[in-house]
């Protein structure tokens, strides 16, 4: 029974982490992350360049499409060279795939157009998938990042977790690069967020983070806020937090609001200690809210020395992050005058009458009278016309007359009248009189507003005296009354002694009385 049967399973050599690279700008970061060194994961390129996949030291390539001379910066082009190849990458990703990274410089046409190919794949297997994106710089033109705009919504339909990298913040950051070394900055940003997210899994700590953890915070999350910052010395612990939280490495960097996120601290030879770490999870907890659930891990790194490293990833907002949804508020500041036409009121129509006259022979006459239906005027304006005779009536006709006109009746012509008022010869405008009752004194109005004006003027300059740059010396010697502007009439001279001949004095019984003599003053002097 010594001889024991030793059973050596083959171990699969797939990872289970993948990154892709899609056309030019993520093949350029997939190989700047292939000679940095990111433990635990499989590179793949994919473009439909071939000169440019066959200068590239990874192993794992794939070219879209027959032709291999790129897509000419067409979106359309390259999602059709992708699906040409779609049966390739589904049997790359088949093998032991339980996350990806789709590295894609978005604007141009391979990566914009084959990114989301990509993504839909890895859907419909089932794998946690992380696109990890650029947005091309302001001087790339606005045809490109109108591009990009629309790669990156497409994008979004189909990956867990997606981080957007804005080129124009490397310029906020480090300034006025050379071209060469902007772009090589951009890798470097691609590089940390890959290498930050898949070293969290793939490197084992002492309180480790395993990939069910990671698949809790990226999974569905939609656009992600990821950060990372190194610092060493006394108060590194808050250095290096705070610079991860304030990295400009992404396109936001508030972590407010979200829901979950994923913390690793790495240490070197130095060990993070505990007050560091409360340090550290409370500053994030902070910053996300009460609500935000913080998963975390702590791991070594040699090459850290004396340092430390934050790593975060923030998943989970509720509100939408970019981008306006362009609903816009309107409300009104002051009711705007609405010119409404004033319908006429309806007069009531009259019901037809006859009138029965009777003469003085007995005879009955028959008269109708003709309804005339006046139209409502536009304006208030008084209309005389030419086609009106005035009725007179007197009061004082004599019997006679009257008798006169009893015997000799006529009946009246029946008239027609129409609906056509009478043309007017001219218009007047009649302006209202207003009528006093009283006759009241004129008052000018304007003239008293601006005596009052005056009045305010006058007393505002007697105030100003303190507010002047006079010196004391011009205060002293300047009287009271000049500075206020006073005007003195009939003042006695300053020398002249005037004494009252009056003077009040207690007579027997302490009842003041006023004397005129006073007893010190003579009208004759000696």
């Amino acid at each position: 029974m010594s001889d024991m049967l030793k059973f050596d399973l083959p171990k699969n050599q797939s990872s289970i982490i993948k990154v892709i690279g899609v056309g030019g700008g993520g093949s350029n970061a997939v190989t700047h992350m292939y000679k940095q060194g990111i433990k635990g994961v499989d590179f793949i390129l994919c473009n439909t360049d071939s000169q440019a996949l066959s200068s590239s030291p990874i192993p794992t390539k794939v070219q879209f499409g027959s032709r291999g001379l790129g897509a000419g910066s067409i979106p359309s082009v390259g999602k059709e060279a992708a699906l040409e190849n779609i049966e390739q990458i589904k049997e790359l990703l088949e093998t032991n795939t339980k996350m990806l990274f789709i590295t894609a410089g978005m604007g141009g046409g391979t990566g914009t157009g084959g990114a989301p190919v990509l993504a839909s794949v890895a859907r419909e297997l089932g794998i946690l998938t992380v696109g990890i994106v650029t947005i091309p710089f302001a001087f790339e033109g606005r045809k490109r990042r109108m591009q990009a705009d629309a790669g990156i919504e497409e994008l979004r339909k189909y990956v867990d977790t997606l981080l957007i990298i804005s080129n124009d913040r490397l310029r906020e950051q480090y300034g006025n690069l050379k071209l060469s070394e902007a772009f090589s900055k951009a890798d470097d940003i691609l590089t940390t967020a890959a290498k930050g997210i898949a070293e969290i899994i793939t490197v084992t700590g002492y309180i480790n983070v395993d990939f069910e953890d990671v698949k809790t915070v990226m999974k569905d999350s939609g656009v992600a806020i990821m950060g990372s910052g190194i610092a060493e010395g006394e108060n590194r612990a808050h250095q290096a937090v705070e610079m991860a939280l304030t990295s400009p490495l992404l396109n936001d960097n508030n972590i407010e609001g979200a829901s979950n996120i994923l913390l690793y601290i790495a240490s070197g030879d130095e060990e993070i200690s505990m007050d560091e770490v409360t340090e550290i999870t409370d500053y994030i907890q902070e910053k996300a809210g009460s609500t935000a659930e913080i998963i975390w891990g702590n791991g070594t790194d040699e090459t850290l020395g004396n340092m430390i490293s934050v790593t975060l990833i923030a998943t989970g907002f509720i509100t939408k992050r970019h981008g306006n949804d362009g609903s816009n508020i309107i409300g009104t500041l002051y009711d705007t005058p609405k010119n409404q036409a004033v319908q006429p009121e309806k007069v009531q129509e009259e019901t037809d009458f006859t009138v029965f006259t009777k003469t003085a022979d007995g005879q009955v006459s028959e008269k109708r009278p003709t309804l005339e239906i006046i139209q409502p005027m536009a304006s208030q304006t008084s209309q005389v016309s030419a086609s009106l005779t005035p009725t007179l009536f007197n009061l004082d006709s004599s019997v006679e007359h009257q008798k006169a006109i009893l015997s000799n009746p006529s009946v009246p012509e029946p008239s027609v009248s129409t609906n056509n008022p009478a043309v007017p010869l001219y218009t007047e405008r009649v302006e209202p009189q207003i009528k006093h009752p009283l006759n009241e004194p004129f008052i000018d109005l304007e003239g008293s507003l601006r005596e009052r004006a005056a009045e305010r003027v006058s007393r505002l300059k007697s105030f100003s005296v303190n507010g002047t740059n006079a010196s004391i010396e011009e205060l002293e010697n300047q009287p009271a009354y000049l500075r206020k502007n006073v005007e003195l009439k009939e003042t006695p001279a300053a020398d002249a002694f005037n004494i009252s001949r009056s003077t009040l004095t207690p007579d027997a019984n302490n009842n003041i009385e006023i004397r005129s003599n006073n007893p010190y003053l003579h009208d004759k002097a000696d």
